[in-house]
This record gives structure tokens, sequence and C-alpha cells, in this order.
């Protein structure tokens, strides 16, 4: 239907040998995870890390990820694809998408024993929370897997681990400061009133000190929600609550965000009457 003169030229865009997509359409994770699958498919192979991830619809995966899939070592790597010889069990894979990948515990084994520190608790934070496993699962995997690389940081991860985090931003905030010697907020807060109906919910909180923290993504730009936001806070304040509000490049600025807050929890701290 097509020549390889027309495959070849603008109307088309080549993503991995002999798979094509529209040169209009966007290729993103989800994309090129999906194209990645049909190079392995038929070898029994699976998508994993990042790629199983996003395929299971837990969407933190860095900007620049690759696609990732488990295939055989004898097979040729493209540019632009990852792969991993690990030999995983049937009992290790689903279907999504109509693809098979690796299950959202072992996704997170995976990712938790190979990314950064934070990114590897933003991992399961994101994936427990969407397929409601608990943290202490990955525990009780690595025991049935015994020796594997880089298992034994998995205590501190799943003890810094919170599937309540409701997005990335605020697992790499709530971790940033606890990291930076903070006290460990209290995640997705319930503030009430006197008659017990809910105020707000903080993305995290140290109630003692009735201050809330906010991660302020791209929609709070909007003026309909800042409006909204600014009329919270100040709902809030009438409770004696004090609000903080972060972005993306105060987590860039971990250190000093960590310092206004912990300025902030000093002087609000209860003193003895």
């Amino acid at each position: 239907m097509l020549t390889r003169h027309q495959l070849y030229g603008p109307r088309f865009q080549r993503v991995f040998p002999d798979i094509f997509l529209p040169a209009s359409a966007p290729l993103d994770l989800f994309t090129r995870s999906r194209a990645a699958y049909l190079l392995v498919r038929d070898q029994g192979g699976a998508l994993v890390g990042y790629s199983a991830a996003q395929l299971l619809d837990a969407d933190f995966a860095p900007a620049n990820a690759q696609a990732e899939v488990a295939a055989p070592r004898f097979m040729y790597r493209p540019r632009g694809l990852r792969t991993c010889g690990d030999r995983i069990e049937a009992a290790d894979l689903v279907q999504a998408h109509n693809c098979r990948v690796t299950t959202p515990v072992r996704t997170a084994w995976d990712l938790a024993r190979r990314v950064p520190l934070v990114e590897a608790v933003v991992a399961v934070d994101a994936l427990a929370r969407r397929a409601g496993f608990e943290p202490t699962d990955l525990l009780d995997y690595r025991a049935k897997h015994p020796g594997a690389r880089g298992c034994r940081r998995l205590d501190r991860i799943v003890a810094l681990a919170d599937p309540r985090a409701e997005s990335p931003p605020e697992t790499r905030l709530r971790v940033g400061l606890v990291l930076e010697g903070l006290p460990t907020p209290e995640t997705q807060y319930e503030i009430l009133d006197e008659f017990g109906f809910l105020l707000a919910k903080a993305d995290l909180a140290y109630p003692p000190a009735r201050l809330a923290i906010e991660y302020d993504g791209r929609i709070h730009l909007e003026r309909w929600r800042w409006e909204r936001d600014r009329e919270r806070d100040t709902r809030l304040a009438g409770y004696g609550w004090e609000t903080l509000r972060f972005g993306h490049n105060d987590l860039r600025a971990i250190h000093q965000t960590a310092s206004k807050v912990r300025g902030l929890l000093a002087r609000r701290a209860p003193r003895p009457s």
C-alpha cells in the first residue's frame, strides 16, 4: 500500500526499524513503548521499567526516559531503546493496552533497585496508589528473590514511601524535605473546622504548627485556579493555618525550600503555656 519512498518521506516518521508513525503523531513515551513492544512481541518479550509503568497508567517517567523492553539477549538494540535480559516469570506479567507488561509490583521492584532514591520513591508511590498494593509488598517480593542487585536499598525506599501522594511532584517535595532533616509531614491531610466539616485537604501538613504545604503545578497558574487557591488560603488563615506554596523551581532548590519550612516550623511550634 506504500512504497519505500513514501514511507521514508515527509508523511511518516521512523520510530524503530520497520516501525513508522504518521509525521504528525506525538512521539511520547506511551507511543514509543507500544512501538517497542512490536519488536519483541513475537519473541515473548515484554515492556518493563518506565514503559511498563506508563502502560499501567502510572505517569511519572522523566521527560527523557527511553522505551524499555525485556528481550532475548541476541536482539538488535536500536537507538532509543533500553533492553534487559532478565528472565520474567509468567506470574510477573499482565496485559495492558494490548501489550505484555510487568505487574505493578514487579515494575516497582525493577525501578526501585536502579533509579535514584527520590525517583525510586516516586515510582513506588505512583504504582502503589494506582494498583492498590502496599509498599511493604516489595519486601515480601525481595524475600522470594534474595540477592538481586540493588535490593538492599528497598528498606529505605519503603520507609519513605506513601501511596496517599496524589502526584509525583508531591512525593518529590515530601521526600526532599525529609532528606533535608525535617520531620515527615502528613500526606493529604484533611483540615476540619470546629464542627468537623472539611475546610481543605493539604498536599502536606504539619498539624501541630498548623502549617499546610501545597505543590502548585501548571494548572495553578490559570487565573480561575489562582483565585480559588488564594480564597482557600485566606479561609484557612482564619482558622490559624498558614499555607506555603511551592513549584517546580522550589523542588530544584530543595535546600532553600527546606530552610523556609524549617524556619516557619520553629516560629509556629506550639509553646508551653
